[in-house]
């Protein structure tokens, strides 16, 4: 059922109250990238690897990959996690209408190959299945040419082509547009930087996670790179050591929204789900039924 709109909200989100010290802060410090808190974490992906070795055994095409199990888990989060889906903007707190996750991925492996943004509003019925066909099928889309063919790729393209002054005093107007929540929605639908989360598959390069800043326009609150997975040896729960498969995760958030417990508590539910795959066969609206202890 579609939320009623009540004075304050946006369009892409409800006004929320916020305890006294959150509220003043985004005042106090306005900015995004003021309040950035970075997050880092080696998890053990020795299950998941089992878990895809045998989910793609037979298959030539459609290989179900770690970053699809990376984008699952992430929304499977929010869902359970809800101040994870807030954002700042204008001096409010607001919360998402959705759950949204982003991601660029390069027309051509090749140095000097085009980018395109990809964005994804997975539903609440979706399981890895789903969201693994979903990317595939988009990134095939975009891969079809080494340009720009429509969406908010194409409109970047002919901001690009202004002027330089109209294209100053165009950037001027958005960010106004943006601060009071009115922009147009041909500019912020699909954009990257009005997603829940927007994730950096740095591990497709063969790059280590790193971190992102967060930027200033926009509504993202979180920025998650994803490393190369590798092996590395564990200290075991009951003592010995092991070599497992590991992959390490960087995350920078937006302070604002929430605090550092339960940015934490976040962090463990991402681990839990990593260990135990299964949980990405059942519907995003499945709880997991963590134990937060």
């Amino acid at each position: 059922m579609k939320q009623k709109v009540k004075w304050g909200d946006r369009r892409d989100g409800k006004r929320v109250d916020a305890p006294g010290l959150q509220t003043v802060m985004t005042a106090l410090f306005p900015k995004r990238t003021e309040c950035e808190v970075y997050l880092h974490d080696t998890i053990d992906a020795t299950k998941l690897m089992e878990y895809l070795e045998k989910k793609n055994e037979g298959r030539t095409e459609g290989k179900v990959t770690i970053f699809h199990c990376v984008i699952t888990a992430l929304d499977r989060m929010v869902r359970e996690r809800p101040l994870m889906n807030r954002f700042i903007q204008g001096y409010r707190i607001y919360e998402r209408n959705e759950i949204s996750l982003s991601f660029v991925a390069k027309r051509r492996f090749a140095d000097g190959a085009e980018e395109t943004l990809m964005y994804l509003v997975p539903k609440d019925t979706d399981t890895i299945n789903e969201i693994s066909a979903k990317i595939i099928g988009d990134v095939h889309e975009a891969r079809k040419s080494d340009h720009a063919t429509g969406g908010v790729d194409e409109l970047l393209d002919k901001f690009a082509a202004l002027p330089r002054p109209l294209l100053a005093g165009s950037v001027r107007m958005i960010r106004y547009l943006d601060f009071w929540g009115v922009n147009p929605k041909f500019i912020t639908d699909g954009d990257p930087n009005y997603s829940t989360i927007l994730v950096s598959n740095l591990g497709s390069i063969k790059c280590p996670s790193v971190y992102h800043h967060l930027n200033n326009y926009g509504t993202n609150s979180i920025m998650v790179t994803v490393g190369t997975l590798h092996k590395e040896e564990v200290l075991m729960e009951d003592g010995h050591k092991e070599i497992r498969d590991v992959i390490d995760i960087g995350a920078t958030l937006d302070e604002r929204i929430a605090d550092g417990f339960y940015f934490a508590r976040s962090l463990k539910l991402l681990r839990h789900i990593f260990e135990n795959p299964e949980l990405l066969e059942r519907p995003l609206n499945e709880p997991s039924n963590f134990d937060y202890k």
